[in-house]
């Protein structure tokens, strides 16, 4: 295997190592197709079963590998076949967990969202730990909104701070808020994963899904009443869908109790200016359901 030649592969061999995991270099997407690596498998599990990894080994490959450690010999007959890995799979949020059926009291939500936080810690839950990460990016904005902001990940200047949308693409959020009569403070900005992907890459299903048990509940503490996903990855994570942006924008859909409108990315409104008259058009859908009123130009 050619470790060097990925990055990302790279780390997931270091993740792998911290966990105490020395067997297996490979990925959790691995199907065993002989009866010589079920049985290897179940070997190293066993060694395994007594260590702090053990719970951790079990989540990661239990859904590819378990069907077979209980299986005979694989045969014409009965083949084994590469199962979808549970990490592939889209879930919208709304299907996660439970809504609460109560909210937290406007005063006690700034203390939730800080434990939320605190239990993060320095996490180190997925390989973008061990990927070059410095800072992990939370959130930003108050706890209170009625709007949140949802993006794809930190770049550079985000994981410098610490951050969201500090960079570029996030002056021109800030523009953009201003121009629906708002201001940063009033509003929440987040990302689907809190570590920047190495080369600003899309973040994997992996750690996308391992974020998404925090997002969820930064959410459901906030409790906006609209939120809006910046670009195709944020809106494919919260709605558990895989569809163009333009089949998605234009219309109104449901995340957590709140409504959620899709629109385009800043970083590509950087790339493709042409295109902010219709990420425009997107934000007073938005500005129509909260009754805001743009500022008078001077």
């Amino acid at each position: 295997m050619q470790v060097e030649a990925e990055p990302h592969l790279r780390a997931w061999v270091e993740y792998f190592r911290d966990l105490g995991i020395h067997d297996f270099y490979r990925r959790g997407e691995f199907v065993p197709s002989t009866r010589t690596e079920v049985d290897g498998l179940a070997q190293s599990r066993a060694q395994l079963a007594s260590s702090v990894a053990a719970v951790q080994i079990d989540t990661l490959v239990a859904g590819s590998v378990e069907p077979y450690l209980q299986d005979a010999t694989p045969t014409e007959q009965n083949p084994i076949t590469p199962a979808e890995p549970q990490s592939m799979k889209l879930i919208s949020f709304n299907d996660l967990a439970p809504f609460p059926a109560e909210p937290i009291a406007a005063v006690h939500r700034a203390a939730a969202l800080f434990a939320i936080q605190k239990e993060i810690g320095d996490c180190t839950r997925c390989p973008l730990a061990y990927a070059g990460r410095h800072k992990i990016v939370f959130g930003d904005g108050s706890p209170t909104a009625r709007l949140m902001f949802i993006g794809e990940g930190p770049g550079a200047d985000e994981d410098a701070k610490g951050i969201p949308f500090v960079g570029k693409a996030g002056q021109l959020l800030n523009n953009m808020i201003g121009a629906m009569g708002l201001a940063r403070t009033d509003v929440y900005i987040a990302n689907i994963v809190k570590c920047r992907p190495p080369g600003n890459r899309v973040p994997e299903p992996e750690e996308a899904n391992t974020c998404s048990q925090f997002l969820l509940r930064q959410i459901d503490v906030v409790r906006p009443e609209v939120i809006v996903a910046l670009g195709s990855t944020a809106a494919m994570y919260l709605l558990g869908v895989k569809q163009s942006l333009s089949s998605l924008r234009g219309r109104w859909h449901l995340c957590r109790g709140a409504k959620l409108a899709v629109t385009y990315h800043p970083a590509f409104l950087l790339r493709d200016p042409r295109q902010k008259a219709e990420a425009w058009k997107d934000l007073q859908m938005v500005m129509g359901e909260l009754g805001l009123t743009p500022p008078a130009r001077k």
